[in-house]
């Protein structure tokens, strides 16, 4: 069950890694908000089936950690895409490289016993993001790493406020309910920050849209809580370093950004420590923090 679980941990990772290239597309033709509220839409459109078929899975609309959960992670996603706009792709995607050791950290405070070899591979994951991030020299404002950092730490509190959320037999339970929830307070604020969105974007800005909310999106929600319920907190976490992995590996093909030694050898320290995470979470039992589907990026 836990090599099941590690293969959807890298699956979410993988999409939302997606998320960053796609939204540099994107916002070339419209505001952050804009394009995060058009990527939750589809994300809720695909989710609906998920989220109302079922009378255990409509409770949840009721469940005041679910709401919470959703309005955060549609927030933190928002002020995420706001700091895109004024980093580079590889900059943004790298600056969750920091999120691992926040979870990890997390843990720890809250109880979870973490293994050496997992403390081990987080802090090589950590360390081989932000080797790659480097100086942001060129690559962002002030504003845009300070928006990245702040999208972490809202991020943190989705996880957090997850662990008290129901366990309903259906895993795409909760991920669908969270996603329309975020859809749900999404719209008013891109709303009042921007008026209404434009829907005459371009094919390729459609085809981004779409890529978002149902790989980046409702996949990777749906993927990264079935895993995360069944391996420990920091165990999970360091996945998350595939995201800027892949983020940054776009970065350099897609949009021009500086291949360097540090990406490789930053790429290298994720990897092996993503694999001293998968062998140390054996000696690590599952907690609390990683039973209630928790925590991103992008």
């Amino acid at each position: 069950m836990k090599s099941l679980a590690f293969l959807a941990l890298a699956l979410a990772g993988a999409s939302w890694g997606l998320g960053f290239p796609l939204g540099k597309l994107v916002l070339q033709e419209t505001e952050a908000a804009h394009m995060v509220l058009l990527r939750f839409a589809v994300a809720a459109l695909a989710a609906a089936p998920f989220a109302l078929r079922r009378a255990e899975t409509r409770a949840l609309f009721r469940s005041p950690p679910v709401l919470l959960a959703g309005a955060l992670y549609g927030v933190a996603f928002m002020v995420q895409f706001e700091g895109l706009a004024h980093v580079s792709v590889t900059l943004a995607a790298l600056m969750v490289g920091l999120m691992p050791a926040l979870i990890a950290l997390s843990a720890r405070f809250l109880g979870e016993r973490v293994s050496r070899a997992s403390w081990a591979g987080v802090a090589a994951a950590t360390l081989g993001a932000a080797l790659i991030a480097g100086k942001p020299d060129g690559a962002g404002s002030p504003l845009g790493v300070a928006l990245s950092l702040g999208a972490l730490l809202i991020f943190l509190a989705w996880l957090l406020v997850l662990r008290r959320a129901p366990k309903p037999a259906n895993p795409m339970a909760v991920p669908a309910v969270t996603v329309i929830v975020a859809a749900a307070t999404i719209l008013p604020i891109a709303l009042f920050m921007h008026g209404p969105p434009r829907l005459d974007l371009s094919p390729l800005a459609w085809a981004g849209i779409v890529g978002q909310g149902v790989f980046a999106t409702l996949l990777a929600t749906a993927a990264w809580q079935f895993g995360s319920a069944r391996v420990g907190a920091a165990s999970a976490g360091v996945f998350i370093n595939i995201e800027p992995l892949m983020g940054a590996t776009l970065g350099v093909l897609a949009f021009g950004d500086r291949l360097t030694l540090a990406l490789g050898l930053g790429g290298l320290l994720i990897i092996a420590g993503s694999f001293a995470v998968v062998l140390g979470e054996g000696r690590s039992p599952p907690s609390d923090l990683g039973a209630a589907p928790p925590p991103t990026p992008a």
